[in-house]
């Protein structure tokens, strides 16, 4: 377990995008007989290639602890078809030398129609690994059980379990990063907001500079000179703006250029869906981005110079 805990860690995708929710992932060391009040609260349990392993004692109490003492909503067990065994390659006897037994089908669905029927619970019977069309009697080369809970399980339900005894060992432990941690969801807002304020950007500028009518930096000569200019309505063209983003830039309160600079103000942006999901109100917007992202003199819009090289190549720095 140590030599493979490290697995539960996150992976570096979900740093780039961290979860909505808050997600913890705890590694315990316990036997599948024993009750422990940390088994408790869980709407699902896999048992995924476990119940063959176990040896009679243990599978006698697997039920109770699994669907009297834990009661999920959703119980979900696979375990081999030994009607399937035949059909395997350098076939033996059980597929595993650790398996103590492996049932047919017959003798699973038995056993899942008995447990269900014992503790309350609905279930339905499928498998994994078809067989080949000549053979189609045998069923799946891994049988499977999903179990329903048929009651609504209360609070003073679990309250009266909780007090048993702790045994569970605790082997490993990690937070994963999510949106409920201010450090991720910084990251995330600022760099949703940089992301944006590129596309507008590239989508107001056409491989040139602008040029303003003089006295009216608000309205935006069209005329095309030595490099041209797109219309400020070009930042249309690869986005289907919001509702909010459209009345935003109707009421005047949209993207702006300026001479070599472009200030996108901060309302405009947080009409962005994107935004408004992360940051849920404009408040939160301003205390992620402060001090991470260049806003012009009053700190009202993001401010982003634009230059343009030799080869007419769109570069900027906020």
């Amino acid at each position: 377990m140590k030599d493979n805990m490290h697995r539960l860690a996150p992976l570096p995708c979900d740093y780039l995008q961290p979860s909505t929710r808050y997600f913890s992932v705890t590694m315990y060391q316990g036997s599948v007989a024993v009750k422990d009040p940390v088994l408790l609260n869980f709407d699902m349990v896999s048992s995924i290639e476990l119940i063959e392993h176990l040896e009679s004692a243990e599978l006698e109490m697997f039920p109770e602890v699994v669907f009297g003492f834990m009661a999920p909503a959703l119980v979900v067990i696979s375990t081999p078809n030994f009607d399937f065994n035949h059909l395997l390659p350098k076939s033996t006897l059980f597929r595993h030398p650790d398996h103590k037994f492996e049932w047919r089908r017959v003798e699973f669905q038995n056993w899942g129609l008995n447990v269900a029927d014992r503790y309350d619970y609905s279930v339905e019977f499928t498998g994994v690994g078809s067989p080949p069309a000549d053979a189609e009697d045998v069923g799946f080369c891994t049988q499977i059980a999903v179990f329903t809970r048929n009651y609504m399980e209360t609070v003073e339900m679990v309250n009266n379990k909780s007090g048993t005894k702790h045994v569970y060992k605790t082997v490993f432990q990690i937070v994963h990063p999510s949106l409920q941690d201010e450090k991720y969801l910084r990251i995330a807002v600022v760099n949703e907001t940089m992301h944006q304020v590129e596309r507008i950007k590239r989508s107001l500028w056409n491989d040139g500079r602008p040029v303003e009518k003089e006295g009216d930096p608000q309205h935006l000569n069209t005329e095309r000179k030595h490099c041209p200019f797109s219309d400020a309505n070009k930042w249309r063209k690869n986005y289907a703006p919001s509702e909010a983003e459209t009345n935003a830039q109707k009421a005047g309160c949209g993207p702006v250029l300026r001479k070599n600079k472009v200030y996108i103000p901060l309302q405009y942006l947080f009409c962005i869906p994107k935004l408004q999901q992360l940051c849920g109100t404009f408040e939160v917007l301003l205390k992620m981005i402060a001090g991470k992202i260049h806003l012009n003199h009053d700190g009202s819009a993001v401010k982003v110079k634009v230059e343009v090289d030799h080869d007419a190549s769109l570069i900027s720095e906020s």
